[in-house]
């Protein structure tokens, strides 16, 4: 039977795991960015599953490892799962919002994955009980997305598909949110051949999809587009994924929430560094806000284990 429960102590090690993915994930949206100045939004989610499930399949590989056996028909189905909503699906919404709306954008709503799975969590995960002080935690950094990004941000015209684009960014998050649930809850296999697996079924999905709907291979694109494809492919997709797994089997969904918080300010960072976009004037307030959060979170952890 699956151990469900909820896991013990963050470690040290999974703390930095976060802060990790934090920075990894918040420059995704800047290289999904750049991808889409030579690469149509479909071929930009399909290569970077491509790229990862060949990376992490010759990681396989080298280190003996098996796919679980088709035989596991709940292990299968829980890879399936975590392909669609934590790979094929958000990572076409991101690509296609992206030539409608900022990359900053895309990374500040990111932070409302806690708030999805604490809800997910409290009906499907035994001991992840939604309390007062983990929603105050969770509205501190919500609070503190909202400063970041600033009344002004969301005045994006009166296009329509601009406010698709908004509403496809939010659906991205709970897809991550039910990625994270369904890898919770499934049985214990080794996570590298779980990642592997999972990627495998995404590109199963993905390559016959875009290959229909654009009508072959794609035009060379350019060098710039084509390593920021290759960064999407090995770090947010391939060893963020196993970073992710890791983390959400030893430390719970609802703690690997902690790097959506980290998401947007470092999407912001990037766009200032890289893209040489204006600092917001509101982002040393939001950064405040986003890390008294995340400290409200931790001090409700350690009182819910506390000794009788």
């Amino acid at each position: 039977m699956t151990d469900i429960s909820s896991p013990s102590k963050p470690s040290l090690l999974n703390w930095l795991e976060v802060v990790a993915l934090g920075i990894i994930w918040g420059g995704s949206f800047l290289s999904v960015r750049i991808a889409l100045d030579g690469m149509q939004p479909l071929w930009i989610a399909t290569g970077r599953i491509a790229l990862a499930a060949l990376t992490l399949g010759a990681l396989s590989m080298a280190m003996g490892l098996r796919l679980p056996p088709l035989a596991e028909r709940k292990v299968w189905l829980h890879a399936l799962g975590f392909a669609v909503f934590s790979n094929a699906l958000p990572f076409t919404l991101i690509a296609w919002a992206q030539t409608h709306v900022q990359s900053s954008f895309v990374g500040i709503t990111m932070a409302l994955v806690p708030l999805f799975t604490l809800v997910l969590a409290h009906g499907f995960l035994p001991g992840e009980r939604l309390t007062l002080s983990r929603m105050a935690g969770v509205a501190l950094g919500l609070v503190g997305v909202v400063v970041l990004i600033g009344v002004g941000a969301l005045d994006m015209g009166n296009n329509a598909l601009d406010m698709v684009a908004r509403i496809a960014c939010i659906g991205v998050t709970l897809s991550y949110s039910v990625g994270s649930i369904i890898t919770r809850r499934s049985p214990r296999v080794d996570p590298i051949a779980f990642s592997t697996a999972a990627l495998i079924l995404a590109g199963m999905i993905m390559v016959p999809l875009t290959f229909a709907v654009e009508g072959g291979l794609p035009p060379m694109p350019p060098l710039r587009s084509a390593l920021a494809l290759v960064y999407l492919g090995l770090m947010p997709t391939a060893l963020a994924t196993l970073i992710m797994v890791h983390v959400i089997r030893s430390a719970g969904p609802t703690f690997l929430t902690q790097t959506n918080y980290q998401v947007p300010v470092w999407s912001v960072l990037f766009g200032v560094l890289v893209l040489s976009e204006p600092l917001p004037p509101q982002f040393l307030a939001a950064l405040g806000l986003i890390l008294t959060g995340l400290a409200v979170s931790r001090v409700s952890w350690r009182r819910r284990r506390a000794p009788v």
